[in-house]
């Protein structure tokens, strides 16, 4: 919006931390020829559109191909039925548009449809008063979303229009009506957004509190609140904020009609999957019209991580069932990851194209990161036989924390690899085993499509090829998403070769733990004699030598020690001494 006022001519100043200083034209915009992209923002493509047409001006506008499929046909009837001058450039009743100087007149009622989009009405009403005279338009059918006409109507009072109203079904701008600058202007807070922290205290434990919006909000969706007290969530309110904390026994489902709440709506989809029962969303077919068919995606999405969904015209019906790790696809719709974010409080997921919340929330996962704490990861990487497994697997016993052998996903993946016929330079088809890999860990035993393969995977055969597939790009991003899901629970420590520079960057502890080749060799000797394998000690010390040269020099992730990793040389020490030191280090970070 702000880069299609600029191209219009009109004056637009950034003041710095969110504040704007805008000279006003009256709607005579400077610029009277243009071509305008607005992405796939709605609330900018329709009433941009609508003041365009009474400008006298020539101009195309354009967006994103969703815009383009999003409808737009009532309002440009509307505008026709006044004069303006509005011509299709693709499908009939869909951007993009062309708006050219018509002959205008307001004479007789002008009829709007409000059953698709509240902003076609919310359009019309704000472009009238440049007309400079009298207008009444009536509502066709039943309005939705009727709480941001109520912004409309209450944003055009503080800018000198009052708009006189018969319900929902008529509005009447004065012959007299014009526009005013009220000289400084303060925005509240967007509801919508403050929808999801109200979740994250619902969900996550809380109290978390929201400011910048409240109980004297002109927004609708400040009412997501009194859908979660529904749901029995604790939830006070003051003038200019809200707060939401969980309820001692749960949530609970609830059957609501949401005309109400349209857009903070869909955050109750996914709080449903917190809530005892089925929670039934009604009256929300304006989903099936927004940045995507939101009822579709959120179906799909919300399938995926176990949950069972029916949908309909208008409405969806969501009964929750144990969560499963899952990668969420947002469909370029910023509302679907930021409420998707919230599963991550049931289970370990991914967010596909995050960037997409630049729309109306750019910090929004760095503002959830600051009310939310990730459970706390140990990363101990380090070249083979080094020790990091025995003391990964004995820090996270004596700290009650997950144990993730990264190594062995990647023994896995040799194995059945090998199993199925696959060559181990195959980087596609090895990474489709990968990401396909049924497996199970337990304190002593690994599982891989329900047999016990933990000895299976400890060959120096497989060894060998472990340490080849770890080298293909492809398999790394694979098993990325695999590694991160252990995440969760009290803690993790995981052990590998990339723990702390790829798979947990952020960890707060992170040790690189070594010892001299022939150390190590004499250990895996021991170990695999101990396992009645046959084993000779140089052949190991030269193999090691080789796999220590292989990790260091694969251009994906290479086995390096991180500057901010701690260095434990295990050479001179033995397991409880590792252990010890790694737990006194946790403790000081702590």
């Amino acid at each position: 919006m702000l880069d299609a006022l600029k191209t219009l001519g009109v004056e637009v100043v950034s003041e710095g931390e969110g504040d704007w200083s805008v000279k006003g034209c009256g709607g005579a915009f400077p610029v009277k020829q243009a071509e305008l992209f607005l992405g796939n923002a709605g609330t900018a493509f329709r009433p941009l559109t609508a003041a365009l047409a009474f400008s006298g001006g020539d101009y195309v506008l354009k967006g994103v191909q969703r815009m383009h499929e999003r409808p737009i046909g009532d309002l440009i009837d509307a505008l026709r039925q006044l004069g303006a001058m509005v011509d299709y450039l693709g499908q009939e009743g869909y951007p993009p548009l062309r708006v050219m100087p018509g002959a205008l007149s307001a004479d007789g009622t002008v009829r709007v449809r409000g059953d698709v989009s509240s902003q076609f009405l919310t359009g019309l009403l704000m472009a009238l008063p440049l007309l400079g005279q009298a207008a009444t338009v009536e509502v066709v059918g039943e309005l939705i979303s009727k709480p941001y006409i109520e912004i409309t109507l209450a944003m055009m009072a503080r800018f000198g229009v009052a708009v006189e109203r018969d319900g929902w079904s008529r509005f009447r701008i004065p012959a007299d009506a014009r526009y005013v600058s009220p000289g400084t202007i303060y925005v509240e807070g967007d509801a919508s957004s403050a929808s999801y922290f109200l979740a994250l205290g619902a969900i996550g434990g809380g109290a978390v509190r929201v400011e910048g919006v409240g109980a004297e909000s002109i927004q609708g969706d400040v009412r997501f609140a009194e859908a979660l007290s529904l749901m029995g969530a604790k939830v006070e309110t003051g003038p200019n904020w809200m707060e939401a904390s969980a309820p001692p026994g749960g949530l609970c489902a609830i059957d609501l009609d949401c005309n109400h709440i349209p857009d903070a709506a869909m955050t109750l989809a996914t709080a449903a999957l917190f809530a005892k029962g089925t929670t039934t969303l009604r009256n929300i077919a304006s989903w099936r019209v927004k940045e995507t068919d939101r009822i579709a995606a959120m179906a799909t999405e919300l399938r995926k991580l176990g949950a069972t969904v029916e949908e309909g015209d208008d409405y969806i019906r969501v009964t929750p069932a144990a969560l499963r790790p899952a990668a969420i696809d947002t469909y370029d719709d910023h509302r679907m990851a930021m409420c998707f974010s919230l599963a991550a409080f049931g289970t370990p997921l991914r967010i596909n194209d995050p960037k997409c919340v630049a729309k109306t929330f750019p910090e929004y996962f760095s503002c959830l990161s600051r009310v939310t704490k990730a459970a706390p990861v140990i990363a101990i990487d380090g070249p083979s036989a080094s020790g990091k497994g025995t003391v990964a697997a004995r820090v996270a016993a004596a700290l009650g924390y997950n144990y993730l052998d990264s190594g062995a996903l990647y023994r896995l993946t040799a194995l059945a690899a090998k199993r199925v016929g696959i060559d181990w330079a195959d980087e596609a088809a090895v990474a489709t085993v990968a990401a396909s890999l049924n497996i199970e860990f337990s304190e002593n035993d690994v599982r891989m499509a329900g047999e016990s393969v933990g000895d299976a995977i400890r060959t120096e055969d497989i060894s060998s090829g472990a340490s080849q597939v770890a080298a293909l790009p492809a398999v790394r991003a694979a098993l990325l998403f695999r590694q991160r899901v252990f995440n969760s629970g009290h803690g993790l420590v995981g052990d590998g070769r990339d723990m702390g520079s790829v798979v947990f960057p952020l960890a707060p502890l992170k040790v690189f733990l070594t010892a001299s080749a022939e150390v190590r060799a004499e250990r895996r000797y021991k170990q695999l004699k101990e396992k009645g394998f046959s084993a000779n000690l140089a052949d190991l010390l030269l193999d090691l030598k080789q796999r220590d040269e292989r990790d260091a020099q694969r251009s994906v992730a290479p086995l390096r020690q991180e500057a901010d990793a701690r260095l434990l040389d295990t050479t001179g020490l033995t397991i409880e001494q590792a252990v010890s030191q790694v737990l006194a280090w946790w403790h000081e970070v702590q």
